[in-house]
């Protein structure tokens, strides 16, 4: 159902009607909205995420970020999804990354949303998109998300999106330098 990629030979993911949102492959067209998104949003969004390294806005990461993606996708281990508004402007993004088959059949979701666009119901519209196309198209069972316990709007936006909360994680993930404890979400297939 995706598009073909002729620099992998592989078929891509096709784009995930939202409500006012459209989720899509990442392509090298998008890397000035993205550039610009993620320096306008920097102070909003580093807090939250691993460090940026140093080259992260350039052209160079950002086509290595695009291949390895081709590449992770071509292999069933990752899906990352551009979230667009109905004028085409870029949101930010959601990926389903480290998928698992066999008898998990389950995927880590992990989302950023650009400053000038957070609390205003996009990345809660991509997540009721994305996560109902993971189960139906993608065969999952299982989505699982993890944020810090200091972030009241990510904690909100997955209760509000159907994720329950199932545990507590000391030292999870190093965010902005620091390993730091997380919550742990996760939504089922119906």
């Amino acid at each position: 159902m995706g598009f073909f990629d002729p620099f992998r030979r592989t078929v891509l993911p096709p784009p995930v009607p939202g409500d006012g949102v459209t989720l899509r492959f990442p392509a090298m067209e998008d890397f000035p909205a993205w550039a610009a998104l993620r320096e306008k949003s920097r102070a909003f969004l580093e807090p939250w995420e691993p460090l940026w390294p140093q080259d992260d806005l350039s052209a160079a990461a950002f086509r290595y970020r695009v291949r390895r993606y081709r590449e992770l996708m071509s292999d069933d281990l990752c899906y990352p999804y551009f979230i667009f508004d109905r004028a085409d402007a870029l949101l930010g993004a959601a990926t389903l990354s480290n998928v698992r088959r066999g008898v998990a059949q389950m995927a880590t979701l992990g989302y950023w949303i650009g400053e000038p666009f957070a609390r205003h119901g996009h990345m809660t519209r991509a997540l009721n998109a994305l996560v109902p196309f993971a189960f139906a198209q993608l065969g999952l069972h299982r989505v699982e998300a993890a944020c810090l316990p200091r972030n009241a709007a990510s904690i909100a936006l997955l209760q509000k999106t159907g994720f329950e909360r199932e545990g507590y994680a000391r030292n999870y993930l190093k965010i902005a330098g620091q390993w730091e404890d997380h919550l742990l979400f996760a939504r089922m297939q119906a």
